[in-house]
């Protein structure tokens, strides 16, 4: 065998020794960053979950408030008619007992006073403005909730899809395969920030 031959073929033993080792690096990077991006759906998975509790829990916080708020409504306007009543009944009687008078007057009284409180009550915070104030609050969590749901939902998509195009790299040893996967774990992670933080309102319909 002549030297340039010799030459030859320990060039190719070195190019091949270079390839598999540049390849063993490739898969083991791709391997760290497939651990990363299972890192991130985990966390997107979780915040996924909280926004879809959030979301059902305040509905239904916001559902009860305004149920409550609506039987306040109700007593209320049945002491005001009662006292509404109670007051003709004065004016159409001007010769009552003063007795029979002073105990009317002091029930018109108390059911006007009741009445008031079931309008705003700062004490319990169970007053009709209370109430009301309360409900929108839920109702904006929720809202906001499903706000983020979305978010995360296309960000768990993007990073199983991530996932599986970037194992796909490892076993085909493709670096344009991998820079794809990248692409769309990028645009998951920018998903998912928004849905933590919503920095950008995603058109919901």
């Amino acid at each position: 065998m002549e030297s340039s031959e010799v030459a030859e073929k320990i060039r190719e033993v070195e190019e091949e020794e270079h390839r598999l080792e540049a390849q063993a690096d490739f898969r083991k990077l791709t391997g760290i960053y497939l651990g990363i991006v299972a890192m991130l759906l985990a966390i997107t998975t979780l915040g996924g979950a909280n926004a879809t509790k959030i979301m059902t829990n305040s509905n239904i916080q916001a559902s009860d408030t305004f149920g409550f708020y609506q039987a306040k409504y109700a007593r209320q306007t049945s002491y005001r008619l009662a006292a509404d009543i109670l007051e003709v009944q004065l004016a159409a009687n001007p010769t009552m007992p003063g007795a029979a008078r002073a105990k009317i007057e002091d029930r018109i009284s108390g059911w006007r006073s009741a009445a008031d409180r079931y309008e705003s009550d700062l004490e319990k915070g169970e007053g009709k403005q209370q109430l009301l104030a309360k409900a929108k609050s839920f109702e904006a969590k929720r809202d906001r909730a499903a706000e983020q749901d979305p978010n995360f939902d296309y960000a768990e998509a993007l990073f199983q899809i991530a996932i599986v195009v970037g194992s796909v790299s490892i076993v085909a040893a493709s670096r344009p395969l991998l820079r794809l996967s990248a692409v769309l774990a990028v645009a998951a992670t920018l998903l998912m920030i928004n849905g933590y933080f919503l920095l950008i309102h995603l058109p919901l319909e």
